[in-house]
Formats: C-alpha cells, sequence, structure tokens
C-alpha cells in the first residue's frame, strides 16, 4: 500500500481529501503546517507528498525547499496543492522543488492521475 503524506492545514479540506484517499486504498499520514511536514516526511516514510503552500509555521514552499536539500527526503515526489492558478505560482513551486503542481479546490480524479503517474515512476517499469 502506498503512503501519502497530505500536509494542509484546513482542517475540512485535510479530512475530506484524507477519507477520499483511505477509501481508494492509500495509506495517509497527515500533517497540519510545513515543520510538521519536514518531520513526518522524514519519520514515516512516505511514497509522495501533497503540499499546501499556504501553511502556517513554516510555509510550504521552505518546506519543500528543506525536504528537496535532506538526502534521506529528496526524492519523494511532491505534489504542490494551491488555491493560486497563476503560471507564476506552478513556476514557483517548482523552483521550490516541487515535482508537480495542481490547484484547489481538488479534482480528485485529475489529482489521483498525477499521484499514480509519480508513484509509478518511482517504482519503475
Amino acid at each position: 500500500m502506498s503512503r501519502i503524506l497530505l500536509v494542509e492545514d484546513n482542517e475540512l479540506s485535510r479530512d475530506m481529501l484524507s477519507r477520499r484517499l483511505t477509501r481508494r486504498g492509500y495509506e495517509v499520514l497527515t500533517a497540519v503546517d510545513g515543520a510538521e511536514a519536514v518531520e513526518t516526511a522524514r519519520s514515516g516514510t512516505p511514497d509522495i507528498i501533497l503540499m499546501d503552500m499556504s501553511l502556517p509555521v513554516i510555509d510550504g514552499w521552505e518546506a519543500t525547499r528543506r525536504l528537496k536539500a535532506a538526502a534521506d527526503t529528496r526524492v519523494i515526489p511532491i505534489i504542490a496543492l494551491t488555491a493560486l492558478a497563476m503560471a507564476s505560482d506552478e513556476r514557483k513551486a517548482r523552483e521550490a522543488g516541487c515535482d508537480d503542481f495542481d490547484t484547489k479546490p481538488v479534482d480528485l480524479p485529475r489529482l489521483l492521475e498525477k499521484v499514480e503517474r509519480w508513484l509509478g515512476e518511482r517504482r519503475g517499469p
């Protein structure tokens, strides 16, 4: 079973997305801020991270930079989740180290397609 770290500070969004991912067979770890995301990524060994970019304590941009700078977490794919949908926001997410980008509100089929693609690439052919 693949393990997803869902980083989301909004309780309703976190609970809804966590339940939907769990129903689809994923093990879901959660974090409510960027500092907790970094800690959970290091201790929970997720296969992929869904990172809200607007977070308290440490924002998603900085949490991503820290995860991509660390040897033990740099290979974990990170999909940025943000309500900001401008091309410059996607570029900023990729510059921070995100491997992919998706907008909120979450379109679950589209997000699941991205998750599966990244998990498949991580497992290899």
